[in-house]
């Protein structure tokens, strides 16, 4: 008989913040197996400016699954391929990208893909 396991962990006490070089942070709450990142992209992120300092790689490397509460991300993909992220959009981004926010706004997204990301080695 297998008993049955109902865990919470609210994303606004993180088990870790993670911040990045300017312009944001990303919330990380780890349960068992998942983790689950909350992005704040505030305005004036780009990812080759803010995270790759901290990942030491020529563009990113993860891949990113979740969803996009509020403002817009744009992500342009080493081949060139370019897609803005919207509020409400669910996303998957291959690895081997870079991405700004667009406007005035922060870009939040909730990420299933941060086990890793900007955290340092």
């Amino acid at each position: 008989m297998t008993t049955a396991t109902i865990d919470t962990h609210n994303i606004d006490a993180p088990d870790e913040t993670r911040p990045f070089k300017a312009h944001g942070h990303m919330d990380v709450v780890t349960m068992g197996d998942f983790t689950l990142g909350r992005g704040v992209f505030e305005a004036g992120w780009r990812w080759s400016e803010d995270v790759k300092p901290i990942a030491g790689t020529e563009s990113c490397q993860v891949r990113h699954t979740g969803f996009c509460l509020s403002g817009q991300m744009l992500v342009r993909h080493d081949d060139g391929t370019e897609v803005t992220i919207n509020a409400g959009d669910v996303v998957l981004i291959e690895p081997g990208h870079d991405a700004w926010t667009v406007g005035d706004e922060a870009c939040v997204l909730l990420d299933t893909g941060v086990a890793a990301y900007a955290k340092p080695d």
